[in-house]
């Protein structure tokens, strides 16, 4: 089975600044010869408060003839409680209404596909708990199945017992459960997005994926992290074995969301400017 996982395409028919690189991202997905497209998250550039960025950004989605599959990122569906955007029943209830499931499952020959929409993870609330008893449910039932699991934030930063990284990856306590399912079941992927960074590790047995983005990267606005800078998308291969295959999408540009932000995303301006450019 061939997986091709995009992310963070960040579309927006009112901020068009990346929407350029939808055209090429399409058209090689649609010579690639994937069985099914994921998409991890950050559809749209906010679609957290705004029908039509997430009418607009699934519009695009549709023009794909390859099947698809979607879990919400944090500027769709909102992030963490104090935040700029907090997830919430409307934000929540948007997504469910114009794009689909937050989170699913798909059986695919001797594969179990599970989708996990991670900004519901760090409320401690009913609907967290709700998703890992369906997550857990979702484990023990695949029979000789073997698992990928993606979503948008990944599993940590920089290291496996890292504290809480804020903005960045699951909280500690969340991704403690994780861990315990994942080491409990034969979940042989994880692929997420969201860091705008790309990059492939493992975690036990688990191989780890952060797919590139594809709208834009960050200059100093953020600090390094591991991986590279990279536009494009990921190549999954499940079979006996997993494979990644992390390709630099033909035409497609490599836009600084620094020199965009005060346009594209004023909130977070004042961070950019701590450590200004050299």
């Amino acid at each position: 089975m061939k997986i091709i996982q995009i992310t963070d395409t960040h579309l927006s028919p009112n901020k068009p600044h990346f929407n350029g690189n939808w055209e090429p991202l399409a058209k090689w997905i649609e010579a690639s010869g994937a069985d099914l497209v994921i998409h991890t998250g950050d559809l749209s550039v906010d679609g957290a408060d705004k029908d039509e960025d997430l009418i607009f950004s699934m519009d695009l989605m549709r023009q794909v003839s390859v099947p698809m599959l979607t879990v919400p990122g944090n500027h769709d569906v909102g992030h963490l409680p104090g935040s700029h955007q907090p997830v919430n029943p409307e934000r929540l209830d948007r997504w469910r209404r114009l794009v689909g499931p937050d989170y699913w499952a798909k059986d695919v020959d001797n594969w179990r596909l599970i989708g996990l929409n991670s900004l519901l993870m760090g409320f401690d609330d009913a609907e967290e708990q709700k998703q890992f008893d369906w997550l857990q449910a979702m484990l023990e039932s695949r029979g000789e199945r073997r698992v990928a699991i993606f979503a948008h934030k990944p599993l940590f930063v920089d290291a496996p017992d890292e504290g809480d990284t804020g903005y960045w990856s699951v909280r500690p306590s969340q991704r403690r459960r994780l861990y315990d399912l994942i080491s409990a079941h034969d979940v042989a992927l994880f692929g997420s997005g969201h860091l705008h960074w790309t990059w492939e590790g493992r975690f036990n047995d688990t191989n780890l994926v952060w797919a590139p983005p594809g709208a834009f990267i960050l200059d100093k606005m953020e600090r390094e992290m591991p991986g590279e800078r990279l536009i494009g998308a990921a190549i999954h291969e499940l079979g006996e074995a997993v494979s990644t295959e992390i390709v630099a999408v033909p035409g497609m540009t490599a836009y600084f969301l620094d020199d965009v932000v005060m346009e594209v995303y004023p909130q977070a301006a004042p961070k950019a400017k701590k450590e200004p450019a050299e």
